[in-house]
């Protein structure tokens, strides 16, 4: 396949063997041509895929492929490829949660999520008594989880890894000591967020001028400081970033940090773990949807959105109809009233998790819903073998993040999301990379109404989040969608989006994936993409009864490949720099 000239830009070829194409036998089936996008392009396909975020990402997630590389190797690749070219949203000093399943269907989940320092307490986020405010809580170093993407990655190396684990870290290497070119994304980044992008002196010296300013678009930024960290873990193994002189630097620069100092020791770092967990599988219609459980919301929640739709006939609906649109806002507020009573790190309290996914308690909640009228309160449901301890948490902000999936030619397919939370974390680098400032997912005020929250902070747990890698499998069993997004607490109403566009309106990935986004979370808020159809459909939707509805920028990223016929088909969000890249 002609690699698209964006690619050939980018990718560093030499040396890379070409994997030989799977051919069907002629009984096989076919798979219909692919369908031209809305934009007029057409997908890529191949019998192995990657789409992450970035194309450099991509094309080294790609490389693994043609060297006979698993989906698992791929998704690897790509992640460390992205702590390069996309430092904002994601890297090896963040964390994230990997979703992988065979050609049979067996479905793994791994939890790399960043851990609190030992010596966290409820109210770490407090100054004087008091609280601080969000935006005073990321830059520095209380914000700072011990990174868990390597420990992830290492695991699911052992696990399903085809290749040599060296191999794996060449294309970032290359991209971070031969350069790569700023891309309109990044800069538009390090303009809005100066001041956590900008805080660490390595930082401005990477990306800005000698006037203040972000390097122009285009501009070739080396990262010596990162090829030599990825060297030194591409030789040693994960133990290295968790050990010894990485180690050290990691907590000396947390505890020692211009803003937020706080006490993150070498023992944290070292005592983290990658936890294989249980996916969190059910039945919409007559497709299985597999995902991340605790301390993830994003498979109960996503679940909880298509269950309590499933009464409703949204294909006969479509995508251009008010009321479907209606229905989705108004299971998107039951399941995050849900999400933010009982969802926290099931280490610490008791999530109930098979309560919050049971078909009957769903279907409770979602006669609740009606097509004419909207619910004048959104309330937290009792699922069964829920323990009404805690209090119900007020969403915070969540931003940054990227999401990429990798699929290879035995069918086994890679759905990871990985995080360094806000754009550029916490503003300090260590060893070119930048650190997380995921503690700030942990309820800043630990109690409410006297009781205290399931994500209050604690020394050791994992924060919750709203990344949801998913996996779609259809009634024959294959698999029919590997999926996932960026954004915070839209990732749930994105996903679940998605999967009604592909399975319930016949759309394909890519054009379910461009689909507006509506989200409503849990309050009487609603927000419509703005420029979009949605926004067109406000006054519809508050005949409906929705009464505050604000338009919102888009600022979504999800990334998805298909199952069409015999073939893979590859999707990226329009609204960002994203690409699929075929073997």
């Amino acid at each position: 396949m002609k690699m698209p000239p964006l690619l050939l830009r980018y990718a560093p070829l030499a040396g890379v063997l070409l994997a030989s194409a799977c051919v069907p036998p002629p009984s096989a089936p076919v798979a219909p041509a692919p369908r031209p996008a809305a934009d007029g392009s057409v997908p890529v396909e191949g019998p192995g895929l990657v789409s992450a975020a970035d194309p450099r990402a991509a094309e080294a997630g790609a490389q693994m492929l043609r060297l006979g590389g698993s989906a698992t190797d791929a998704a690897i690749a790509t992640m460390l490829a992205l702590t390069v070219v996309e430092p904002q949203s994601s890297g090896i000093g963040g964390g994230g949660f990997l979703v992988t399943g065979d050609a049979a269907g067996a479905v793994s989940t791994i939890d790399g999520r960043e851990t609190a320092p030992r010596a966290a307490t409820p109210e770490w986020f407090y100054v004087g008594g008091k609280p601080l405010p969000y935006a005073d809580a990321i830059p520095g170093g209380r914000s700072v989880g011990v990174p868990g993407n390597l420990r992830l990655a290492a695991h699911a190396h052992n696990a399903r890894g085809r290749l040599s684990w060296r191999t794996l870290f060449q294309p970032a290497i290359r991209l971070a000591r031969d350069g790569f070119a700023i891309t309109g994304r990044l800069r538009s980044s390090l303009e809005s967020f100066a001041r956590t992008g900008a805080l660490d002196p390595a930082a401005r010296a990477l990306f800005y001028g000698p006037d203040g300013q972000p390097l122009p678009v285009g501009t070739i930024v080396r990262n010596p400081a990162l090829a030599a960290t990825l060297e030194g873990i591409a030789a040693r193994g994960a133990d290295s970033f968790y050990t010894g002189d990485n180690a050290a630097t990691l907590a000396a620069k947390v505890g020692t940090a211009p803003v937020n100092p706080a006490p993150m020791t070498t023992a944290d770092i070292a005592a983290y773990k990658a936890v294989e967990r249980t996916p969190l599988c059910g039945q919409y219609r007559t497709y299985r949807i597999c995902g991340m459980g605790p301390p993830s919301s994003g498979a109960t929640t996503v679940y909880a959105i298509l269950e309590q739709l499933e009464r409703f006939d949204m294909k006969t609906l479509g995508p251009a109809s008010p009321v479907a649109w209606h229905l989705i806002a108004e299971s998107q507020r039951l399941a995050y009233a849900d999400r933010d009573q009982y969802l926290a790190d099931a280490d610490f309290v008791q999530v109930p998790v098979a309560g919050l996914s049971d078909p009957a308690y769903l279907a409770g909640r979602s006669a609740l819903i009606s097509e004419s009228a909207t619910m004048p309160t959104v309330l937290p449901g009792t699922p069964p073998g829920a323990k009404l301890a805690f209090a119900r948490a007020e969403p915070q902000d969540e931003n940054g993040t990227t999401h990429f999936v990798a699929v290879d030619r035995w069918g086994n397919a890679a759905s990871y999301t990985s995080t360094i939370e806000g754009p550029f974390g916490s503003g300090l680098m260590v060893g070119g990379y930048y650190l997380n400032n995921e503690l700030t997912d942990f309820n800043i005020v630990p109690d409410k109404d006297g009781k205290p929250t399931a994500n209050r902070v604690e020394g050791g747990k994992r924060p919750r989040s709203s990344m949801a890698p998913t996996l779609v499998y259809g009634p024959d069993g294959k698999l029919r969608l590997a999926i996932g997004a960026a954004g915070g607490a839209t990732i749930p109403a994105q996903v679940a989006k998605a999967i009604i566009g592909v399975l319930d309106w016949n759309l394909s990935a890519r054009d379910a994936i461009a689909l507006p986004v509506i989200f409503a979370p849990g309050g009487d808020t609603v927000f419509v993409e703005r420029g979009t159809s949605l926004e067109a459909m406000i006054p519809a939707l508050q005949k409906l009864g929705h009464a505050k509805i604000l338009a919102r920028p888009p600022g979504f990223k999800a990334n998805a490949i298909e199952r069409v016929g015999n073939t893979w088909r590859g999707a990226a969000d329009p609204r960002s720099e994203g690409i699929a890249v075929a073997p």
